[in-house]
């Protein structure tokens, strides 16, 4: 019997619960999850209660494991592969994929829902397409990308959503140009993964900002070369000062919703580009003077889904980045619990200097 952690209704608490699991289908793929991590946008789920997602729901999208079985019209995987489970993957139908832009797909691949509570029968709806707070999930293959047996199972769980958000904000979404500035705010784990990212760009400043101590200290050992502790003072001065008044080039909004915004796009030099990374809170408003913050210094503002990937392309890319020691995923992995200490340990992700929490099945 499959176990998983499920979000039942609205104001229920997530738990862990039996499940069953069908058979994958055609060009579908039954993972055994071997590790998946804790991130934040398991907790909006709960905090947004649901997140406009059908209950009840199964948890979990930061994933990895070893493929069980495989459906009809199956070829990119076999059972025995080492996989990472994407959340995202490019249709190639969508207008984006069609115009040849599959970063930014607007319709991705997805399986089937397969998976049931055992306790009714009920027809969960995996988070994200994967649901990999459980032992199994059935995902579609384009969303199974092989990686390198060499690289530890935790650490490759980090690049179905974290660290490929983050590294792919600056890899890919909003590339860095070599030997540019750059601002982080926010140095969570999605940040630090910005600022490895920059790193692998070559990026020749890198500003990590954030108001916990512990934070910067991360950032710094995995490559920010200044920081700024906004309780500090204005946080904008302060990058402003490290680039000798100029700005920076890139800017990247990382955590600090609405206001962390603003502070990127007052961070920029002229022409300069700020993304946002993080989810914003529902209802949340952008306040800038259009004319002295955006129009005047040529601003560009974008932002990036997941770090915009194509996974079959970037996780091989970011594992083998980290198996050359080229990024540092061992560090990112401070902690590991058990499938049963997941819904306890997800009201706390961040905390007390954690990055990234994962839960090994």
């Amino acid at each position: 019997m499959t176990r998983g952690v499920v979000y039942a209704e609205p104001d229920a608490a997530p738990a862990v619960e039996e499940l069953t699991v069908d058979a994958p289908g055609s060009r579908e793929v039954l993972v055994r999850v071997q590790a998946c991590g804790l991130c934040h946008s398991d907790l909006h789920i709960v905090e947004t209660k649901g997140w406009g997602s059908r209950f009840p729901i199964l948890l979990g999208h930061e994933g990895a494991g070893v493929v069980e079985e495989i459906g009809s019209e199956v070829t990119s995987v076999a059972p025995g592969d080492r996989v990472v489970v994407a959340w995202r993957a490019p249709c190639g139908e969508c207008p984006q994929c069609r115009r040849g832009d599959p970063r930014r797909c607007s319709s991705q691949l997805r399986a089937k829902r397969r998976v049931h509570r055992a306790v009714d029968g009920a027809l969960l709806t995996p988070v994200l397409r994967c649901g990999t707070f459980a032992d199994h999930a059935v995902v579609h293959e384009a969303c199974a990308v092989k990686v390198p047996e060499e690289l530890p199972v935790e650490q490759a769980s980090l690049l179905a959503c974290g660290f490929s958000t983050g590294a792919g904000a600056s890899l890919w979404a909003t590339p860095v140009r070599e030997g540019a500035s750059v601002v982080v705010i926010g140095c969570g784990g999605v940040g630090l993964a910005v600022i490895q990212g920059a790193l692998l760009r070559n990026a020749g400043q890198i500003v990590a900002v954030d108001v916990a101590s512990e934070k910067l200290g991360h950032a710094h050992i995995l490559g920010a070369t200044d920081v700024v502790n906004a309780t500090a003072g204005d946080p904008v001065e302060a990058v402003r000062e490290l680039t000798g008044g100029r700005g920076v080039d890139f800017a990247f909004a990382a955590g600090g919703g609405a206001g962390a915004l603003a502070q990127a796009i007052r961070m920029c030099a002229y022409a300069g580009w700020a993304t946002m990374v993080g989810l914003p809170a529902p209802g949340s408003r952008l306040d800038v003077d259009l004319d002295a913050d955006f129009f005047g210094p040529r601003i560009t503002l974008t932002v990036t889904h997941g770090g915009d990937t194509i996974p079959r392309e970037d996780f091989p890319f970011l594992a083998h980045a980290a198996l050359d020691g080229r990024i540092d995923l061992a560090r990112f992995v401070t902690s590991t619990i058990s499938l049963d200490e997941v819904p306890e340990r997800l009201p706390r992700i961040g905390q007390a200097g954690e990055i990234r929490t994962v839960a090994l099945l």
